[in-house]
């Protein structure tokens, strides 16, 4: 992600809103390999909306299990690996897994990509979708040891920490299905661009986009870097412009469970995968610890972004479980 100006907005309120869209059905592309379908027929919407309960400490396993792959950059061992973790983990839970395969050309070489797609629900005409990058940085370009800058980063934070959230969430849904459809999906590639290089970051989410194997939904929430100890969540602008009602929505909840993470303050707007979903007119959004990026932040222990410390000490079960019990909610109340 890349944060690229600075922008105020001022404090906002929760609104009730009717959400009505219309949703487009659409089969997957042959470039999407089917992994897993299961039956659908546990799912039931009656009776009283239960709020299940999100696990950080849950949270905080999948992130460890990230790790232990090492750096899951595009062409190694590691990701490849991964990918092949995070495929078995939500075959576990979803109904429908896929994989969207595709390559790239990057920086004169060439990357076998794949965007992870697990659906709940598949059948269901009205969908959410949360989304994560699954990928790490190739260079730790920002690290204070010029010698570390041609390494790549452990990404406990920058990528594991969204995608283990999505995890939790995944098992959760498995066992107390929400009165929507859900789309899960992980993008390949959103690291790997150069500083200020926008046209190369967030490459699977521009392909997702571009694609769009599955059905619009109504709306889209992006989790990244949403782990730290400290976190604090400002209103992204470009969130704010595409979805403000759901923007607000979130920030009540989340507030409302930490005010300390979940801040009702203007935040500049971040090149992230989200934005490659608004551009194709997809109302997303962005849950991001902004003040990480460029090494704002106040306190020194946070100037860890695309260095090598960006590692599992940093991130805190506690915050993990705010922001999936903040998502959680929105989920299961949404109507």
């Amino acid at each position: 992600m890349v944060q690229v100006m600075f922008a105020r907005c001022g404090k906002g309120q929760l609104l009730v809103v009717l959400i009505v869209a219309t949703l487009i059905r659409c089969s997957p592309e042959r470039s999407l390999q089917e992994v897993a379908t299961r039956d659908t027929g546990r799912h039931s919407n009656a009776g009283a909306v239960v709020l299940p309960s999100f696990s950080g400490d849950s949270a905080y396993f999948w992130v460890q299990q990230q790790l232990r792959f090492g750096p899951r950059v595009p062409g190694t061992d590691g990701h490849r690996q991964c990918r092949d973790f995070l495929v078995s983990q939500l075959r576990r839970w979803a109904d429908t897994v896929w994989i969207q395969r595709f390559t790239w050309e990057l920086y004169g070489t060439t990357y076998e990509l794949s965007n992870i797609i697990a659906r709940f629900q598949p059948h269901h005409p009205k969908r959410i979708w949360l989304t994560a990058h699954w990928d790490t940085r190739p260079f730790a370009d920002e690290d204070p040891n010029p010698a570390n800058r041609s390494k790549p980063i452990p990404g406990a934070n920058d990528g594991g920490s969204g995608v283990a959230v999505l995890l939790e969430l995944a098992r959760i849904f498995a066992h107390h299905p929400p009165a929507v459809g859900i789309d899960i999906v992980l993008f390949d590639a959103e690291d790997m661009g150069k500083s200020s290089d926008l046209e190369r970051f967030c490459i699977g989410s521009q392909y997702f986009a571009g694609t769009l194997p599955i059905g619009r939904p109504v709306y889209s929430i992006n989790l990244d870097m949403v782990g730290d100890h400290t976190a604090r969540f400002l209103l992204e602008e470009n969130s704010m412009k595409a979805a403000p009602e759901l923007m607000h929505q979130l920030w009540q909840i989340g507030s409302s469970l930490a005010p300390q993470h979940f801040v009702f303050e203007s935040g500049p707007p971040v090149f992230d995968d989200h934005v490659r979903l608004i551009a194709v007119g997809i109302p997303a959004v962005n849950i991001i610890d902004q003040l990480l990026i460029g090494h704002q932040d106040s306190d020194p222990r946070r100037h860890y972004w695309h260095t090598l410390n960006d590692t599992i000490e940093n991130i805190s079960p506690a915050t993990l479980k705010v922001v999936g019990q903040t998502v959680l909610q929105w989920v299961y109340h949404i109507q």
